[in-house]
């Protein structure tokens, strides 16, 4: 058993994408060639927007997100613990601080609630990260950053293709960015990403910075980064974005289905990971709270089922923020979710039977560990 299954989908789609990627081949147009402006243009009318910059992978757009707003020593940005660390990394690469506030323990996403209180005046941005395929608490968010005018960057790279009250994730902050990596749900066969905005001011200038702050031709404008998205990686996309409708589709009715399952089975030490009144969740990942989660992996090990966990470490507890003000901080739902979350096999194409099997493991599994 698979956990993703990533070759069920491209023997699904293989004319269509072999045929995209020879085109590239045949034209030679390896960086940059016309099919990256091709993909920004859909992309941004898939999520409503009117500026997408494709970019080299969802680390780099983050990175670029936070240089075309200037962020930069000195600085503070708010964001959450529980998350990759791409996140935070991406700050103090530019010298600036991350700032965590605790997740809300239903939806694992940043509790806006939170948010004034670790406002200071050094604060230049926040962070929101949609988690496991839903958007967070934008509305809120975006209510507490106007008040104190700071732009909001959603950290879109596993909720692409999600809406919350019917507007979709990467268009509901002053920059969108989100990643495609072959595993989200909208991915290429390499590293890939993306960045939304409706400012043209914050376009031309992250177009710039992608490009080693190249304004024209060997005119060098701003500081930048080698960030550009490869012309296979966007034949790849045009395909699968073509399709990605009918994966959203079947990625909700998969995600709604083990929902099902769990709380048909009600097992009093299982929890989900609740969707959000007015959001819709694209699953990249299906992710449960259990007790004695390593025994229960191993034991759903035994079984031939995969799993895995997204995220074991807080950021705030890693080996590279040893050391800082951030080592001593708590967080206590980031730091239970670190400690509980596991994440069930899911793609698109999961057979219904083969998700009834794996509840059935996961429960049996949790029994046996208690």
């Amino acid at each position: 058993m698979d956990f993703i299954d990533l070759k069920k989908q491209y023997l699904r789609l293989k004319p269509e994408i072999d045929a995209r990627m020879q085109a590239v081949l045949d034209h030679g147009q390896y960086i940059m060639g016309p099919e990256v402006k091709e993909l920004e243009q859909q992309l941004a009318a898939y999520v409503g927007v009117k500026h997408a910059i494709g970019v080299s992978d969802g680390t780099t757009a983050l990175q670029i997100a936070l240089m075309a707003l200037g962020i930069g020593p000195g600085d503070e940005v708010i964001t959450t613990p529980f998350t990759f660390i791409a996140t935070a990394e991406t700050i103090s690469l530019l010298g600036a601080t991350p700032v965590f506030v605790d997740i809300d323990p239903a939806t694992c996403n940043l509790d806006a609630s939170l948010l004034e209180a670790a406002i200071t005046p050094h604060t230049k941005a926040i962070i929101p990260v949609s988690l496991y395929g839903q958007v967070a608490d934008i509305e809120a968010i975006n209510a507490v950053a106007a008040r104190h005018s700071l732009p909001v960057i959603e950290d879109a790279a596993q909720s692409f293709g999600a809406t919350r009250h019917g507007k979709r994730s990467c268009g509901l902050t002053t920059i969108g960015s989100t990643s495609f990596f072959p595993s989200k749900p909208l991915g290429c066969y390499g590293d890939g990403g993306a960045l939304f905005t409706h400012d043209d001011d914050l376009a031309r200038r992250i177009s710039q910075i992608r490009l080693h702050g190249q304004s024209q031709r060997y005119v060098h404008s701003a500081i930048g980064v080698n960030g550009r998205l490869d012309t296979l990686q966007a034949a790849v996309l045009l395909v699968k974005l073509a399709h990605f409708d009918e994966d959203v589709r079947l990625r909700g009715e998969a995600g709604a289905r083990y929902t099902r399952l769990i709380e048909q089975a009600a097992h009093p030490h299982i929890r989900t990971v609740q969707v959000a009144e007015g959001n819709t969740s694209v699953y990249a990942q299906y992710t449960v709270l259990v007790p004695n989660r390593a025994k229960v992996i191993e034991v759903l090990k035994a079984n031939g089922i995969p799993t895995a966990v997204h995220y074991p470490m807080c950021l705030h507890k890693q080996p590279v923020y040893a050391g800082t003000p951030l080592a001593s901080q708590h967080f206590p739902h980031a730091e239970l979710a670190a400690d509980s979350v596991m994440s069930l096999p899911m793609f698109p194409d999961i057979d219904h039977a083969l998700q009834a099997q794996i509840v059935e493991h996961l429960v049996a599994a949790v029994d046996s560990t208690l």
